[in-house]
């Protein structure tokens, strides 16, 4: 390994280490990372935007290196991370530890991994003589519904600037990622009314009711298998339908009064989430309520949307491909199940890819790490950027 090559390694491990310690899991603030990285880029001479969400807890980051115009591309990670119980992990989550070539650590691979790997390459963005701009985004909140990334998209939507090109990190092992599916996030909240376990009539049961609602989720969920377009390049290649916590009652004997379900699907098409969400509130308006509310007139069911996030669609001509094509030395594309911002980004009309380093089957697992070689391999990939902004 050359010298220039071993320090940029060096400089990205050792920023990564930075970066794990800042403990940004999305129920936390993310402002002392963003500080951070911002105080970096600013004495590189990037100008940075910071913009902070409503509350003023977390915020984006947007960098630029080189002239402010169109078409430059946009490096893009999130920089919030999923819970880790210290207890399940051999080392310290949020503590940087090397074993035989591979970097622990809670974030390492999704996706602070790739954030290390643009910081490290930022001395050199500075000194080229960039003739279209390079531009670093940190977001917030992308494991929670991507609040972060929607409201990028809106700041650049009114912005002075267009981007041409954006490279999403997420963990693919280096390889060009140009399409994957929609992720929409919804809570349902089901209002009964308590009472004693022993006259159960008495009440509305908020969770029979919520099992009677997943039950028709589940029915729709089998329903979208035999609606698989045939030509569909998704695996599974059907809009899948997912529960992930359900939540009611306090005891055994209590008729339980609020249920919490929440949920997602991954549309292959727009128009199956549109069907998904009607034959659900249907029949928890034609169906279910009015049974709650023939034993309490005020019980009734909401479905709060947290997050629709459009998916990634391949297109003919991508110049994200071609650029990521000759910056990998790859020679195809492919389609992942797991979601990113990139669909945010593709609705603005850049062309996008995810292309970063690390496996996603080691992410939001214990002991989650990135190979070394991963890094190198993202770093050698960033370098090679230099040809197509100068």
């Amino acid at each position: 390994m050359d010298t220039a090559r071993k320090d940029r390694l060096d400089l990205a491990k050792a920023l990564l280490g930075e970066l794990v310690a800042f403990p940004t899991v999305s129920s936390e603030s993310n402002l002392y990372l963003i500080a951070w990285a911002a105080a970096r880029m600013q004495d590189l001479g990037a100008q940075v935007d910071i913009h902070p969400n409503e509350t003023g807890t977390k915020a984006n980051l947007f960098a630029t290196f080189g002239p402010m115009t169109d078409g430059g591309i946009v490096l893009s990670g999130h920089a919030d991370v999923v819970p880790a119980n210290p207890d399940e992990w051999v080392s310290d989550p949020f503590t940087l530890a090397e074993r035989e070539g591979r970097l622990y650590g809670r974030g390492t691979c999704d996706m602070k991994g790739f954030i290390a790997c643009v910081l490290a390459l930022a001395p050199e963005f500075a000194r080229w003589p960039l003739k279209r701009p390079v531009h670093v985004a940190l977001t917030y909140d992308e494991e929670v519904g991507c609040m972060g990334a929607q409201s990028l998209a809106e700041t650049l939507r009114t912005g002075t600037v267009t981007p041409a090109i954006a490279i999403i990190g997420e963990p693919t092992s280096m390889q060009i990622v140009n399409g994957h599916k929609g992720c929409f996030e919804y809570t349902t909240e089901l209002h009964g009314t308590e009472g004693h376990g022993s006259a159960p009539d008495l009440g509305v049961n908020a969770a029979v009711f919520a099992t009677r609602y997943v039950g028709r989720l589940l029915e729709l969920a089998d329903e979208m298998r035999g609606r698989a377009p045939a030509n569909s390049l998704f695996d599974p290649p059907w809009t899948t339908v997912n529960i992930g916590r359900i939540q009611a009652g306090m005891a055994r004997n209590v008729i339980a009064g609020h249920a919490e379900i929440e949920w997602e699907m991954r549309p292959v098409s727009p128009g199956d989430a549109d069907y998904i969400k009607h034959e659900v509130d249907r029949f928890a308006a034609e169906t279910l309520e009015p049974e709650m509310r023939a034993v309490s007139p005020d019980a009734h069911i909401a479905r709060h949307t947290i997050a629709e996030i459009a998916g990634l669609h391949p297109r003919d001509g991508c110049r994200a491909v071609e650029l990521a094509t000759a910056l990998t030395g790859g020679n195809g594309t492919g389609i992942v199940a797991f979601g990113t911002e990139a669909g945010l980004f593709q609705a603005l009309g850049v062309d996008c890819v995810v292309c970063g380093p690390g496996s996603i089957e080691q992410a939001h697992k214990p002991d989650e790490y990135i190979e070394v070689s991963q890094m190198d391999a993202c770093l050698t990939m960033l370098a090679r950027l230099e040809t197509f902004v100068t």
